[in-house]
């Protein structure tokens, strides 16, 4: 068993301790608490930025499909009424998982296209994507970069 000697000489039996004290507890909640501050905000960036690498597809998609189209036809699908020519295989113009609505207008001046990705979920960094037939990358948020959310 397990005993100890008081200082009077009398033995004193100490009781088997079992568990976790109050302070211990509230250490490990503390950490826990301070790695999920650190860890969920990277976690939803990382979320993110996988939707935006649907974004981009859809629209290198839409572009690789815009050229083919113009080679066939000599002019460039401009008009939202006529997105099922280039035969892009969506569901009322939504990407795969439906993040982005896909839709295409007539550049200014040049006679080319805007393909522009509209984001339906909150991404305040970059919020939509455009591609242009020049090749012209464009975000409408001012968050970030062009280069870091096109990446």
């Amino acid at each position: 068993m397990n005993r100890l000697r008081s200082s009077a000489g009398l033995s004193v039996r100490r009781n088997g301790q079992a568990g976790f004290t109050l302070i211990e507890m509230m250490v490990v909640v503390v950490i826990v608490g301070i790695l999920a501050a650190i860890a969920y905000p990277n976690y939803t960036q990382y979320v993110q930025r996988g939707h935006r690498t649907e974004g981009q597809a859809l629209l290198n998609d839409a572009a690789a499909r815009q050229e083919r189209y113009f080679n066939q036809n000599n002019a460039y699908v401009t008009a939202a009424a006529d997105i099922g020519k280039l035969g892009m295989n969506l569901s009322s113009n939504r990407s795969a998982t439906g993040k982005y609505v896909f839709s295409v207008s007539k550049a200014d001046g040049d006679g080319g296209y805007t393909l522009t990705a509209t984001q339906q979920f909150n991404d305040t960094k970059c919020g939509n994507l455009t591609l242009t037939a020049s090749g012209t990358r464009g975000v409408s948020a001012s968050g970030a970069s062009v280069s870091d959310c096109w990446r």
